[in-house]
């Protein structure tokens, strides 16, 4: 391999960096794949914070000592995180998107995967400093928003399922009231998808009462394991009392009125 020019070696880091958020990468590992010296990569890799930093694009970390290095962590300010909900709430207030029972089509943006990562790196924000283990939902519609929230922190997804799958091998089950219709349902969790004592942060889509996350949470007592933080994308008004407690929405839904056919939804951090 020919000697990288230094915008080559940029570019290769930034690249690298924003590619695997929160790995932590050695100046000997960039040393040995750009053929540089240490000393060359520090310069480079000051260039690169400077960058990404200047157009909020992130932040790169040095971590000191022996076991130290870089690393890139996704975050979005509060200025961008305002401008993309403020978009994606008109188009949520569409009465279009009214459904039988009251409910919101949501599917296209949640499958969009420019607004499904957005959505993920502002979850990813708010909780970068919970140093999660895992990022845990429930099938399925949760599993767009919690897995784009994973990618952005660099930890597994855990996926708690509605039923008993052979393929999971062997589980733990527990049964929830949902909050919205009092229906006692089940959800289950592989034993070997999750480790005992690990902290995890809970995603969803929606919420109305909290049962199904309030379930989420007691699944995970099962496995010792610690909530650090919840996220939702849109939560309800009613009821005021939900099943659980500190929780982050990005939408508040106030009313959806089919006569009118008028959705009464508003930006909800």
């Amino acid at each position: 391999m020919e000697k990288l020019k230094k915008n080559e070696r940029v570019t290769a880091l930034v690249k690298i960096l924003s590619d695997n958020p929160n790995h932590i990468f050695t100046l000997s590992y960039f040393s040995e794949l750009l053929h540089a010296a240490k000393s060359t990569i520090s310069e480079d890799i000051s260039a690169v914070k400077k960058i990404i930093e200047q157009m909020s694009l992130g932040i790169i970390e040095t971590i000191p000592g022996a076991q130290g290095g870089v690393r890139y962590r996704t975050e979005v300010n509060n200025k961008q995180t305002m401008e993309f909900l403020k978009d994606l709430c008109i188009k949520l207030k569409d009465s279009s998107r009214i459904i039988p029972g009251s409910f919101i089509y949501m599917s296209d943006i949640m499958y969009d995967p420019s607004y499904a990562a957005r959505v993920g790196e502002i979850f990813a924000s708010k909780f970068a400093d919970k140093a999660a283990d895992y990022v845990v939902t429930i099938e399925t519609k949760g599993i767009i928003p919690a897995i784009m929230t994973a990618r952005a922190l660099n930890i597994p997804l855990v996926i708690a399922r509605r039923d008993n799958r052979v393929t999971e091998g062997a589980t733990i089950s527990i049964n929830y009231v949902s909050g919205s219709s009092h229906k006692i349902q089940t959800m289950s969790l592989s034993k070997r998808s999750l480790k005992e004592q690990s902290r995890v942060i809970v995603i969803d889509d929606f919420m109305k009462a909290g049962g199904t996350i309030k379930g989420l949470y007691d699944l995970m007592h099962e496995f010792r394991a610690e909530v650090v933080g919840t996220g939702v994308i849109v939560s309800t008004l009613e009821p005021k009392n939900k099943l659980i407690g500190e929780y982050y929405s990005l939408f508040l839904l106030k009313e959806v009125d089919n006569i009118s056919r008028h959705i009464d939804i508003e930006i909800g951090i």
